[in-house]
């Protein structure tokens, strides 16, 4: 796995946020741009998968020499920063609605775009680029819990919890059609061909809440159905535990405004 954050942190910052000037071939127009290594980069990724995306492999798409990439950034842990972040800028972020359909956009934009790079699931961002996509992100979603009573503390806790659910549904969705692409085996063939462990192997008595659930109804449905539903369920119960917390956040500050209006 790749891991973004691990380049020079000042030349990082610097083409993040795109300061200073650019590197320069002794005085030569430059035949390409930041922006078009990023681009050419993204493409290589998408096409072949992050571990195959090297700086030769780049150079070959733009149709330039190697060391020409090396006049723009300085190697491939600092491009992965800038392809990250340009897909995170990439997020088509809406303030329509209330807090709870602005969260929901953002994660049905943040499901679309694993789906258009399948590679970001395969970058650690523990260590993320601190970059404008970065800070987009943040302040759209800090925007839309202002709406709620939380206290600050606790909203940047909850931003914190709806990304840390949305890209690992998203990551875990992407993988599941990389899966199925590679092996050009659709997801629900797979399944069927291992139609006979229910009906060779599996024990209801060992297992008996599943063999519960499976007469009731509960496994009726696609393995991608599954998901869909995990996916909604999921986002619905973390943003009606946000929407009770932010509940008893109003209800304190008016318990407490009350107690200092009556003294």
């Amino acid at each position: 796995m790749e891991r973004s954050g691990g380049g020079d942190p000042r030349e990082t910052l610097r083409l993040l946020w795109r300061q200073g000037k650019p590197r320069s071939g002794r005085g030569r127009p430059p035949k390409i741009t930041l922006s078009t290594i990023i681009a050419a980069a993204i493409s290589v990724a998408d096409g072949k998968g992050v571990d195959a995306m090297t700086m030769d492999k780049v150079a070959a798409a733009l149709d330039v020499g190697t060391m020409t990439l090396y006049t723009h950034v300085p190697g491939k842990a600092e491009l992965i920063d800038l392809m990250v972040d340009a897909a995170w800028q990439s997020l088509e972020l809406s303030d329509a609605g209330s807090w709870r359909a602005q969260v929901t956009h953002y994660a049905h934009q943040t499901l679309a775009l694993h789906a258009r790079h399948p590679w970001l699931r395969s970058i650690s961002t523990v260590r993320p680029p601190l970059g404008p996509g970065l800070f987009t992100r943040q302040n759209h979603l800090l925007a839309a819990l202002s709406e709620t009573a939380l206290p600050p503390s606790e909203a940047t806790a909850a931003v914190d919890a709806i990304v840390t659910f949305v890209d690992a549904a998203a990551a875990t969705e992407a993988e599941h059609a990389q899966a199925s692409a590679v092996s050009g085996e659709p997801e629900d063939d797979w399944w069927s061909a291992r139609q006979l462990f229910w009906e060779e192997i599996f024990d209801p008595a060992r297992y008996p809440a599943i063999a519960r659930s499976w007469a009731e109804g509960g496994f009726d449905r696609t393995a991608s159905e599954a998901r869909v539903n995990a996916f909604d369920i999921g986002l619905r119960a973390l943003l009606d535990g946000i929407n009770v917390m932010a509940a008893m956040a109003a209800d304190e500050t008016h318990q407490r405004e009350s107690r200092v209006s009556e003294r």
